[in-house]
C-alpha cells in the first residue's frame, strides 16, 4: 500500500472538463482553418489531452511541478506554423497555463541589436511584451551566426534560455523554422534542444490540399473557380511547386489575390457587358492562364 498515496475521494467526467474548458471548441476551429496537416492536428490534440489530464492530477494533489511548455515548429513557409501557435496559445489559457491566449510574433530583428549594450534591453522588453502568453520566433536560427565575431545574437540567446527556465510557468517560447536549420541551430545550442518539451514537424501540402485550400479562401471572399478555371489552377499548382519560392498556403494566397486583378481587369475592360452575380463571383479559365507561371513552364520544357 503506498501511504503517500492522497486520499482524495473526488471523481471527475472528462466530458464535463473538456466543455468547461472549452478546448473542443479550439481544435475544431483548427480543423476548419486548416486544410490536412492530419499529423499536426493529432499532436496537437494528445498536447492538450495531456494538459488536460495534468490540470486535474494537480488538483488531485497528485503533481506538484507545472510540464515544460516550450516548443519547436518545424517546416517550410505557408504550412501553418502561426496559426497554431495561435491556437496552442488558446489552448493554454483555457486550462490555466498561461495568464493571457495573446502570442508576441518576432524575428530576430526584434531581439538582436545593432551595437554593444543595444541587444539586452531590446530583448527583455520582447520578453515583457510577452510574458504571461506565446513567444514566438520565427526563423530561430538566425539568432545564431557563429561566423560573425562581432554578432549580439549569443547574447539574446542567453538571455531567452534563462527566462524559459526560469519563468517557464509564465511564458511559452515556440521556435519555428526549416526543419534542417533548426537542426543545426539546436545541435549549436543544446540548452534549447533541453528545454524544448515539444518538437512538431508541419509536412509541405499535397497538390490535392492545395486545391482545397484555394477554394475554401475563395468561398470566403465570396469567389468560385468557373469549371475550367478549376481545371487549369490543378495544372498551375503542379508547375507553382516546381519553381522557386514556393511557400506552400502562402503561395497560394498570393496566386488568388493576382487572379483577382486579373478578373477585375477583365470585367471592367467590357464597358458595353451588364454583368451579373455570376460573373463577379467566376475566376475564369483566361484569369488563371494568364499568370507567368505557365510561361516559365513552357520555356523549362522547351530547354
Amino acid at each position: 500500500m503506498d501511504l503517500d498515496a492522497p486520499t482524495t475521494t473526488e471523481t471527475v467526467s472528462i466530458r464535463e472538463e473538456l466543455e468547461a474548458v472549452g478546448i473542443e471548441d479550439v481544435l475544431a476551429q483548427l480543423d476548419r482553418e486548416l486544410i490536412g496537416l492530419k499529423p499536426v492536428k493529432t499532436r496537437i490534440r494528445e498536447i492538450a489531452s495531456l494538459l488536460l489530464i495534468e490540470r486535474i492530477r494537480k488538483r488531485m494533489g497528485l503533481t506538484s511541478e507545472a510540464p515544460t511548455l516550450h516548443m519547436s515548429f518545424t517546416g517550410n513557409p505557408g504550412t501553418g506554423k502561426t496559426t497554431v501557435a495561435l491556437r496552442i496559445a488558446s489552448i493554454l489559457h483555457r486550462l490555466g497555463y498561461v495568464r493571457r491566449g495573446q502570442v508576441v510574433s518576432v524575428t530576430r530583428d526584434e531581439l538582436v541589436g545593432q551595437y554593444i549594450g543595444h541587444t539586452a534591453p531590446k530583448t527583455k522588453e520582447i520578453l515583457k511584451k510577452a510574458m504571461g502568453g506565446v513567444l514566438f520566433i520565427d526563423e530561430a536560427y538566425y539568432l545564431y551566426r557563429p561566423d560573425n565575431e562581432r554578432d549580439y545574437g549569443q547574447e539574446a540567446i542567453e538571455i531567452l534560455l534563462q527566462v524559459m527556465e526560469s519563468q517557464r510557468d509564465d511564458l511559452v517560447v515556440i521556435l519555428a523554422g526549416y526543419g534542417d536549420r533548426m537542426d543545426k541551430f539546436f545541435a549549436s545550442n543544446p540548452g534549447f534542444r533541453s528545454r524544448i518539451a515539444h518538437h512538431i514537424d508541419f509536412p509541405d501540402y499535397a497538390d490535392g490540399e492545395l486545391l482545397e485550400i484555394a477554394e475554401l479562401m475563395l468561398r470566403e471572399m465570396n469567389y468560385k473557380f468557373s469549371r475550367d478555371a478549376r481545371a487549369e489552377f490543378i495544372r498551375y499548382i503542379a508547375l507553382r511547386k516546381s519553381q522557386p519560392l514556393f511557400s506552400n498556403a502562402r503561395s497560394i494566397r498570393n496566386a488568388l489575390d493576382r487572379l483577382r486583378l486579373r478578373q477585375a481587369n477583365r470585367l471592367v475592360a467590357d464597358l458595353d457587358h451588364v454583368m451579373t452575380v455570376d460573373d463577379i463571383r467566376s475566376i475564369e479559365a483566361s484569369d488563371v492562364l494568364a499568370s507567368r507561371v505557365f510561361a516559365r513552364g513552357r520555356e523549362a520544357a522547351e530547354n
